[in-house]
């Protein structure tokens, strides 16, 4: 569990204090369809590490005056790119 960047354990409040930004934005991102929560019983939304990773890459385009649909459109190819270099390495014995 500590170990897995896709466990979903970070809470709404703490992933917006985490990443300095609001819950409004981790929000827009979830309807931009850049990361998708994970919902607790309760239906809190819950963010791994990898989705506060996304969600850093997305602000920090954001702030130097990307538009969101464009940062999340960048984002989600970069992490395309970086999933297909990983199976690659992995074909190819390299990990």
């Amino acid at each position: 569990m500590f170990g897995d960047d896709d466990f979903p354990a970070y809470t709404m409040g703490r992933a917006a204090e985490i990443l300095g930004t609001s819950p409004g934005f981790l929000r827009s991102l979830g309807e931009a369809k850049l990361i998708t929560p994970t919902r607790s019983a309760g239906g809190h939304r819950r963010f791994s590490r990898h989705q506060l990773r996304l969600a850093a890459r997305a602000r920090e385009l954001v702030d130097q005056g990307m538009a969101l649909d464009a940062a999340c459109r960048i984002i989600s190819l970069e992490d395309q790119l970086e999933e297909a270099l990983r199976l690659n390495r992995a074909a190819n014995g390299e990990e």
